[in-house]
């Protein structure tokens, strides 16, 4: 039992110490909608191109 105290104790600490250094750029408001979610937008779009590039590297290296 001591065990999960320990283990909480210890994951709580290593979080608070995350969110501690996050600083401003922190956001922990949950999903966006309006301007906000333009910006986002291009890393979207960046992510779904790589896709495509990452499914041909692992297609050609099980041939």
């Amino acid at each position: 039992m001591w065990k999960l105290i320990l283990a909480f104790v210890l994951f709580a600490a290593l979080a608070l110490w995350v969110v501690s250094k996050g600083g401003n750029q922190l956001d922990m408001g949950g999903e966006k909608h309006g301007a906000e979610v333009h910006e986002s937008a291009p890393a979207a779009s960046d992510a779904a191109s790589m896709a495509p590039a990452a499914s041909e590297v692992a297609s050609a290296a099980s041939n």
